[in-house]
């Protein structure tokens, strides 16, 4: 005999087993915190491919400089086309970006100029 274990209640919801788990509807979410989720989850995909989340970044093998480029470029795109709408949390933000630029620059055995690298043509130059 199999067990059918089923997390869907009738009404189609997963259920999960936790009775208490709030979900919101993603037309309930404003429009500041879905930029700014994915602002944040942009930054974190960022730092571990640059290696920051371990203690020797240069020794992680997590880091792929290739891959935190594309992802470092999305996220100025992201931050330069919704900078207006982001209000407080533009300038952390912000920061957060460029810091991540100077980290991928000095992770680069072969820097890019100053307004070459990822993100900079969105941005401008970071030093």
């Amino acid at each position: 005999m199999t067990d059918n274990i089923d997390d869907t209640p009738n009404d189609g919801t997963v259920n999960g087993g936790d009775q208490n788990t709030d979900v919101r509807e993603l037309a309930d979410v404003p429009s500041v915190e879905v930029i700014s989720r994915a602002a944040v989850m942009l930054m974190s995909s960022a730092a571990e491919k640059l290696g920051l989340s371990d203690a020797d970044p240069d020794s992680s093998p997590h880091r792929d400089l290739d891959e935190a480029r594309r992802v470092i470029t999305a996220l100025a795109g992201l931050v330069t086309a919704s900078i207006e709408y982001l209000g407080p949390h533009a300038g952390p933000i912000r920061e957060g970006l460029q810091a991540l630029q100077r980290a991928f620059r000095e992770a680069s055995s072969h820097p890019d100029e100053p307004g070459k690298g990822p993100g900079e043509k969105y941005t401008g130059p970071v030093y």
